[in-house]
């Protein structure tokens, strides 16, 4: 595919991604009801969710490679402040493959009492920004050119980080600030502690970065931060208060990120 076609297929991704029927679409397919193979009753959906996105969750079944997926991501990072664009199909290609883990590692689960389980909604929700993703790994728009940036463009650091190192304790979800875990727990395959530093990096070098890419990732962000503070915060605040602590930042720099998307910041403000 030629510079033009991807330019092309680029402006009209980013006119798309304004209309208010796309958010829509994407806010609807939140209705898409849960799989399971055994069937389940309407009083029963609550349960079902906690089923496959807790314990029962592929996820938790391939701890052997925690580690790869938080070293590989240091690695990366690392990479952009010093080869720059040099890595920036290979990031994306990266950030693409984790989004589809994502989906169908964290929400596919085989449980003892619904047998195959799986929360339709989110699967779709994240392998729509998974697409965009690869996308950008053809489309190559962003640009990790260094540039001087304000001081206050470094808030989104801290943020990322701690949902990067996520310090709870595996078993009770309890603060813990075991420095290990920045190398070696399940955060690096997390969609919610992942896609803060994801978009903390756009957000760094926008407004030269791909704007479509980052405002469908960060309205997914912000669907699914809701949720969780929801669960966190208002269902169950004894258990689960301090994973609400460590949800902050998807919070936090999702709206950021979205509302980046939409200033008409030209790429000329920036050099």
């Amino acid at each position: 595919m030629n510079i033009k076609n991807l330019d092309r297929i680029q402006t009209k991704l980013e006119s798309i991604t304004r209309k208010w029927w796309l958010f829509l679409l994407i806010i609807l397919s939140q209705f898409i009801p849960l799989y399971t193979s055994k069937g389940v009753d309407l009083t029963e959906i609550g349960e079902l969710t906690s089923a496959i996105l807790g314990k029962d969750g592929l996820i938790y079944s391939y701890d052997v490679v925690y580690p790869i997926f938080k070293i590989i991501p240091i690695i990366l990072i690392f990479s952009i402040f010093f080869l720059r664009n040099r890595v920036t199909r290979l990031f994306s290609i990266y950030v693409a493959i984790t989004y589809v883990l994502f989906a169908f590692l964290q929400n596919i689960a085989v449980t003892k009492e619904y047998g195959l389980g799986i929360v339709t909604s989110n699967l779709v929700a994240i392998s729509i920004v998974a697409a965009f993703w690869f996308w950008e790994a053809l489309a190559q728009k962003n640009d990790f050119t260094p540039r001087k940036q304000p001081l206050w463009k470094y808030w989104v650091v801290p943020f990322a980080f701690l949902a990067f190192w996520y310090p709870a304790n595996p078993n009770t979800f309890m603060p813990d600030f075991n420095p290990l875990y920045i190398f070696t727990n399940a955060a690096g395959l997390f969609f919610c502690m992942m896609t803060p530093v994801y978009l903390a990096i756009l957000t760094f070098y926008y407004p030269r970065v791909n704007i479509a890419t980052l405002r469908v990732t960060s309205f997914v962000g912000l669907i699914l931060a809701f949720y969780n503070i929801l669960v966190n915060f208002v269902m169950f605040p004894d258990q689960l208060w301090w994973n609400g602590v460590l949800h902050i930042p998807l919070i936090t720099i999702s709206i950021y990120a979205f509302a980046l998307s939409f200033l008409k910041m030209s790429i000329a403000e920036t050099k």
